[in-house]
């Protein structure tokens, strides 16, 4: 029996500029783009992992969800406070001038981890941190 990432999401509060900063500043390529009820899910991915989807949706994917509860969640996410996710590069100095030359928010210039990786680590336009890390060999 295996099991395997398929799927991880990440709340964003505007597709087009999530869209733009995963397809055209991170090389990932965009799988599907789907609304249901007022709400928008759109799943992107590097086409170098076929199989594992990162789907961008709104910060409280639940229709019946109160107003209350969706201000706190977009609060939340204005804070930066909501999970990130860590990509693998083989090169994190490369990815580093890449991602920041297109203005993206930096959070930690690549240094040298205790723990094994040279990493660096931004914010995207919804405010989520994304590390990129390369183990060091």
């Amino acid at each position: 029996m295996s099991i395997n990432l398929s799927q991880c999401f990440i709340a964003v509060d505007d597709h087009d500029k999530a869209i733009a900063f995963y397809r055209d500043v991170l090389g990932m390529e965009v799988r599907n783009d789907v609304g249901f009820e007022g709400m928008r899910w759109v799943t992107v991915g590097s086409p170098d992992q076929p199989d594992v989807n990162i789907v961008l949706e709104p910060p409280l994917a639940d229709p019946n969800a109160s107003e209350a509860d969706r201000q706190a969640m977009n609060e939340f996410l204005a804070k930066g406070l909501l999970r990130g996710v860590i990509f693998e590069t083989d090169d994190v100095d490369a990815t580093f001038e890449r991602i920041s030359s297109a203005g993206a928010d930096v959070l930690q210039e690549p240094m040298d981890q205790p723990y094994g990786v040279r990493d660096c680590a931004f914010r995207d336009p919804a405010g989520n941190m994304l590390r990129f890390n390369q183990p060091r060999k």
